[in-house]
């Protein structure tokens, strides 16, 4: 899935990111994770909680999970989740070098089913993590394109430079979320359905088939991204998100987006574990 067309050759920008997580009022854990990583072929370094930097040298991914399982198996799969890709990441690094154009949805299925193995070994090996299980969501930046893979009911968002909607990317992988996407709920109806936790495709667990949601969308100067988890979107509406974040931003360094965002949600919601992560594309 391409979501953007573009025939202009990818020209490098500067990316400025933002990330913050909450356990929320309920939990007493918090089974969230949320990674920021610059690469290429030989390294990975992990990045801080708030940072700026060209891609012209390295690529970037970010990615959000949000695990569940029994006692803190939950935790343990989220995590192996996020250090599988910092693992894995910078040997896909030369695709990306070569163009991913054509060949990012077998990259991103190979690393995605490649979590999902591992999963499913530690689950089947301890019985603390039996059943565990995770979402993860994706966003690989590279000049002038991001690709994305996802998995269960975490979130990719898009709002470019002068828009005043933010558009969902990502799909719920729930009976709730089709319901969504074919028009026979609306926004509300679909945040408080009763069914709306309920997925029918994670990583790890007792799922056969992992094949995730993939796609890219071409950037600008100007766009913002937003990777969350369903925490995040309990307690605040799309109205919302556009609101935070056009503020935030404004704002300016002093402002963490993503931080706004997860104080938010808690403050109206908080029933569960919330986590944001805003990427904003600067000139370079």
């Amino acid at each position: 899935m391409r979501l953007d067309n573009r025939d202009d050759p990818p020209s490098f920008s500067c990316l400025k990111w933002f990330g913050w997580t909450d356990r929320g009022k309920v939990r007493t854990n918090n089974e969230d994770r949320f990674l920021g990583l610059q690469f290429d072929s030989r390294e990975a370094n992990l990045l801080g909680r708030i940072g700026e930097a060209s891609n012209e040298p390295m690529d970037f991914a970010f990615a959000v999970s949000d695990g569940m399982g029994g006692a803190r198996a939950g935790e343990f799969a989220s995590r192996i989740a996020i250090e599988k890709l910092t693992l894995l990441l910078p040997r896909s690094f030369q695709q990306s070098a070569q163009g991913m154009q054509t060949g990012f949805v077998d990259v991103l299925e190979e690393l995605f089913d490649s979590i999902h193995k591992a999963l499913t070994y530690v689950g089947g090996s301890y019985d603390e993590c039996r059943g565990m299980e995770t979402t993860l969501s994706l966003a690989w930046f590279t000049p002038g394109w991001m690709y994305f893979g996802h998995i269960g009911d975490s979130r990719i968002y898009s709002l470019p430079a002068n828009a005043n909607e933010i558009r969902q990317i990502t799909l719920d992988d729930t009976h709730v979320g089709w319901l969504f996407q074919q028009g026979k709920l609306n926004e509300r109806e679909a945040r408080t359905h009763p069914r709306r936790k309920v997925l029918q495709k994670a990583l790890g667990g007792g799922n056969q088939f992992v094949t995730p949601q993939v796609g890219a969308v071409a950037y600008e100067p100007g766009d913002l991204f937003l990777l969350c988890t369903d925490g995040l979107v309990e307690g605040l509406y799309n109205n919302n998100l556009v609101e935070i974040l056009r503020e935030t931003v404004a704002a300016g360094s002093t402002a963490n987006p993503a931080q706004s965002l997860v104080e938010s949600a808690v403050q109206k919601d908080g029933t569960d574990n919330t986590t944001a992560l805003v990427i904003q594309i600067m000139p370079n």
